[in-house]
């Protein structure tokens, strides 16, 4: 049997294996993505996409065929004693440099599916119920042995395979997990009731808060219930939620999914091993549910990672980039860690008995982690930020300067009305945005950076930045570009 021949191993096909796949497509890399499911999920799992997941979506064609099918959502509610005490949407009213301030409630299985039909129809389809043997490490990078006796050889190689990661234990990557000891059920299904329903997060506050109602897509809610055992049943579930609505009541008219989950906490030692393997998603981080940001999160990690991949293996870039992807991610898990821990044990645990309460506070607090809109790499200044999307103007039709980004390039906007003259290597695409209004070109009267070219990383962030009269500094920043 011969030996297949790849640029990249994708170890996982879910949402971020499936990603990393569709962006190195993109990028002109040839991936092969294994997986041990016999097709993309069908129900259940991550219910949200948030606002900075939204923007990364824009960037790659995937924006106009989830939105419409998601419902919008941007308040937590507070229920108690018979009545809403509390709602509340400030955090996302006060982004800046942001279109779309809510989640996007939607099951993950409508990503799934779309990238792996796209990845279908690329030719670079999923191979499926299938399961990795072995991996050895060689001086062309990784040799891959699948479980149907398939060899693979590749430069490098993404465990993107779960909390139980085959590529993680296999490199013997520490992940200490520690077990709050919280059980929570999820219930997803069709329900009756003569609650007064509304569009948002609701957090019910009894004894302690131990039940959540999150709007889905369609017909759908789903229930988080706080049960502390291991030995339940969906009927003791359903009395939990009904204790937590009273005085109202409700029935589930079908049950679509239903799951239980211990809360484990964790972060890989690395994300980057033998110059060769990284870990991606629950691979590297794995955390409560709470605060919707697993998905999200690990969506983060394909963006981040597979630039800078493209960067190295079609840019003969040093190598050395690509630690920057742990030095950079590591750090966002380890706050999403903190993040969702506090808003678990909150539920249960709460010096005033004002559970719910506390849980909306701490949302407004960790507002950053949570919209996904407050992570940067670097401590302060426009470097490291995240770029504000805003509205412009190509002639007189109305745009955002989200949609002139592109993945597979950095991007050098120009923002001002003096002319820059600038001779810049291929991987660079260059856009003016004038100040003034202008018939045939960019223009926008409401753009932060004015006068200022701002250098931007194919995931949006910014890499440097300088004013217009110095712009030929910012291009001789460009030659060793990161």
């Amino acid at each position: 049997m011969s030996t297949e021949v790849a640029d990249v191993v994708i170890v996982g096909a879910g949402p971020v294996g499936l990603m990393c796949a569709y962006l190195g497509h993109l990028c002109g890399m040839r991936t092969v993505i294994v997986d041990k499911s016999d097709g993309p999920l069908k129900v259940g799992r991550a219910d949200a996409l948030n606002a900075r997941t939204l923007q990364l979506l824009e960037l790659v064609d995937l924006f106009t065929e989830l939105y419409p099918l998601g419902k919008r959502c941007n308040t937590s509610s507070v229920w108690a004693d018979g009545k809403f005490i509390s709602r509340q949407s400030s955090w996302w009213d006060e982004l800046e440099g942001c279109l779309h301030k809510h989640f996007l409630m939607l099951g993950q299985s409508y990503l799934e599916n779309l990238l792996d039909e796209k990845l279908g129809k690329r030719g670079a389809g999923v191979k499926r119920s299938t399961t990795v043997d072995n991996i050895e490490l060689n001086k062309k990078g990784c040799l891959t042995t699948l479980s149907n006796g398939e060899k693979i050889q590749s430069s490098y190689l993404i465990g993107a395979d779960g909390s139980h990661s085959f590529v993680r234990h296999h490199f013997k990557i520490p992940f200490k997990v520690i077990r709050p000891q919280i059980v929570w059920a999820v219930i997803d299904g069709m329900i009756e009731t003569n609650f007064p329903k509304v569009p948002e997060i609701i957090v019910f506050q009894a004894e302690t808060s131990d039940v959540a109602w999150i709007p889905r897509e369609g017909d759908i809610d789903r229930f988080y219930v706080r049960m502390d055992t291991k030995d339940f049943s969906i009927p003791d579930a359903i009395d939990k939620i009904n204790h937590a609505i009273k005085p109202h009541t409700l029935r589930f008219k079908a049950i679509v999914w239903f799951s239980q989950f211990s809360v484990k906490e964790s972060v890989a030692e690395k994300f980057f091993v033998k110059d060769r393997i990284f870990l991606a998603g629950d691979a590297c981080h794995i955390h409560s549910v709470n605060g919707g940001q697993g998905l999200n999160t690990g969506l983060a990690d394909a963006f981040n990672l597979m630039w800078k991949l493209n960067r190295v293996m079609n840019f003969d870039i040093p190598a050395e980039l690509l630690q920057s992807y742990e030095d950079e991610r590591r750090p966002v898990a380890e706050s999403v860690i903190e993040t969702s821990g506090e808003l678990v044990r909150s539920t249960k645990y709460s010096q005033n008995g004002t559970h719910a309460q506390d849980y909306v506070k701490i949302v407004e607090k960790r507002a950053g982690n949570i919209t996904g809109m407050g992570i940067r790499y670097g401590d302060e200044g426009l470097c490291g930020s995240r770029l504000f999307d805003v509205e412009i103007f190509n002639g007189i039709v109305k745009t955002r300067l989200y949609s002139l980004l592109n993945y597979t390039k950095f991007t050098l906007l120009i923002f001002g009305d003096d002319e820059v003259n600038l001779s810049l290597p291929k991987f660079i695409k260059v856009i003016q945005i004038y100040s003034n209004k202008c018939q045939a070109s960019y223009w926008t009267d409401s753009s932060p950076y004015m006068n200022q070219a701002i250098l931007v990383r194919p995931d949006s962030y910014i890499e440097s930045a300088a004013p217009l009269d110095k712009v030929a500094s910012l291009f001789k920043l460009t030659i060793d570009i990161k």
